[in-house]
């Protein structure tokens, strides 16, 4: 955030001085200086601008968003995630988020519940992933779940369904 409002403050210093610049000669005396100006004054000027340009319009820029990147991943909602977490997230995307609406993951599917909405715990979301989700399930059957509708069982198996469960209990409706 501190680098945002760093990159800002000088591109909003030099517009302004570049307009004062500007309102303090007036256009007669910026075509008479133009006029006057030796080729080697003009090359200066154009290849001093195209150093600012490039530090800060392109450069700073490409090291705040790469510096970010990690910060970025590690974190939903404010919320820090392990590394099985992250995981469940990757998988999440891969497997759920076409059906699923999940704003930690980016997610707006519309066929299945909005788990922002349910809050699931990790428990039940567990249990949907390995037995799937039927309408009219018999009695005391596994497959009977929160939602109306029909979900696949054993879309992610093992430790990767137990990330996935951990994941969408730890940051459904917090973002």
């Amino acid at each position: 955030m501190l680098a945002t409002i760093i990159f800002l403050a000088i591109w909003i210093v030099l517009a302004l001085a570049l307009f004062f610049v500007a309102m303090g000669r007036g256009r007669g005396a910026a075509r008479e200086g133009a006029e006057g100006r030796s080729r080697g004054a003009t090359r200066a000027a154009v290849v001093i601008f195209a150093v600012i340009y490039v530090v800060f319009g392109v450069t700073i820029p490409l090291l705040i968003l790469a510096g970010n990147h990690s910060k970025a991943s590690a974190q939903v909602g404010g919320l820090k995630l392990t590394a099985a977490e992250k995981r469940g997230r990757e998988l999440f995307g891969q497997q759920c988020a076409v059906c699923h609406t999940l704003a930690a993951a980016n997610a707006v599917g519309k066929v299945g519940p909005n788990l922002d909405t349910l809050k699931p715990p990790a428990l039940l979301v567990l249990n949907t992933i390995n037995y799937g989700c039927v309408q009219n399930p018999p009695p005391n059957s596994p497959q009977g779940c929160l939602a109306f509708g029909t979900m696949p069982a054993q879309l992610v198996e093992g430790r990767d369904a137990q990330d996935v469960a951990n994941f969408v209990a730890k940051v459904a409706g917090k973002e």
